[in-house]
């Protein structure tokens, strides 16, 4: 079975499909938790919003880049953070975006 992931003081359990932050637990919709689990399973690397559309939504060859901000917005607010002061979610302008642990 999936071992449960952790970035900094995030964690992420696919098995149970939660996830906490410092212990406390994230109320997340199963997408907000398919996107983070996506991230979290790759720390660091820049995925694209195509990528996360074939990948978690199952759209190879469409759906709007929109949906995918969308989602990423709730997921932030979610981390107590914004796009202009992120934490773990790092939005990589024209490419994607990134989910590192804080320094």
């Amino acid at each position: 079975a999936p071992e449960p992931l952790a970035v900094g003081a995030l964690r992420v359990d696919p098995r149970a499909r939660t996830a906490t932050l410092d212990g406390a637990a994230l109320d997340l919709t199963p997408r907000e938790f398919d996107v983070l689990h996506y991230l979290a399973a790759r720390p660091g690397e820049v995925v694209t919003k195509r990528e996360l559309l074939t990948e978690v939504w199952q759209l190879p060859y469409g759906g709007a880049d929109k949906t995918v901000d969308v989602h990423l917005s709730w997921l932030r607010r979610k981390l107590g953070e914004t796009a202009a002061r992120p934490r773990y979610l790092h939005t990589v302008r024209g490419v994607g975006v990134k989910l590192v642990e804080p320094s």
